[in-house]
């Protein structure tokens, strides 16, 4: 398997965080419990760089073969 075929997958996967979020945020938006406030805003701290390292991943996977592609320090050795 090349990192080309692995950019579907990353994709894939930042679905369900792209949804949740969404999700997150209505909720937010409509409690006015202080409690509840801090639980959602505690999550969405945490599945926010969940989904943004999963939609670096999928462009990086899906462009790393393209010559001339500018690679992020992040994920290289």
């Amino acid at each position: 398997m090349t990192l080309a075929e692995l950019s579907p997958m990353y994709e894939a996967a930042a679905v369900p965080l792209r949804l949740r979020l969404r999700q997150l945020r209505l909720m937010l938006a409509q409690t006015q419990d202080p409690e509840e406030i801090f639980h959602i805003k505690r999550r969405i701290q945490e599945l926010t760089p969940m989904l943004t390292q999963m939609n670096e991943l999928a462009e990086l996977t899906a462009h790393y073969y393209d010559r001339g592609y500018w690679r992020s320090e992040k994920y290289t050795l």
